[in-house]
């Protein structure tokens, strides 16, 4: 009976260690070449600013050669959107990529252009090399004078009497 005792707490002690001992080691490992490879070539094909786009560089003419993605949350999608524009969220995109051209340009915006870039970044590393980012999302949309849709009707509002 007292070996098992002993035991116990020495077993327990000992799957500690390892556990421990696991943790730092994966903390330290090197990431699979496989993934290196993937952000040193994305790296050497983005160039600085090539990755955007700005609203103001976007003729009315140009809209129907582009692919806009709405990469916000279905909630704001509905509530407002670039005209066109389908909506993948932004986490997303690599499971629906299916529904993602390569033969023409892709804009992905969220609201800044941070979620979008993100997607975008996933995408390229996926192998799309036609996405870009709308710089400033739909706030910079809206800002450079360019339309903004609503999918849903608002609710009309009772006169004021």
């Amino acid at each position: 009976m007292r070996s098992t005792s002993v035991r116990r707490p020495t077993l327990r002690a000992l799957a500690a260690a390892l556990s421990a001992t696991l943790a730092v080691a994966a903390a330290h490992a090197e990431p699979a070449p496989a993934v290196v490879e993937a952000l040193e070539s994305y790296l050497d094909f983005v160039d600085y600013g090539g990755g955007v786009m700005f609203p103001e560089q976007l003729t009315r003419e140009d809209w129907p050669r582009y692919v806009f993605i709405d990469a916000r949350d279905a909630g704001q999608y509905a509530r407002e959107h670039i005209p066109g524009a389908i909506h993948i969220e932004w986490r997303r995109v690599i499971a629906e990529r299916a529904r993602i051209p390569r033969d023409r340009p892709v804009l992905l915006y969220c609201n800044t252009g941070s979620l979008s870039a993100q997607a975008a970044f996933a995408l390229r590393l996926a192998g799309w090399d036609n996405v870009r980012v709308l710089q400033g999302g739909l706030e910079g949309w809206k800002a450079a004078g360019r339309p903004g849709v609503a999918d849903t009707p608002r609710p009309a509002t009772a006169p004021r009497h």
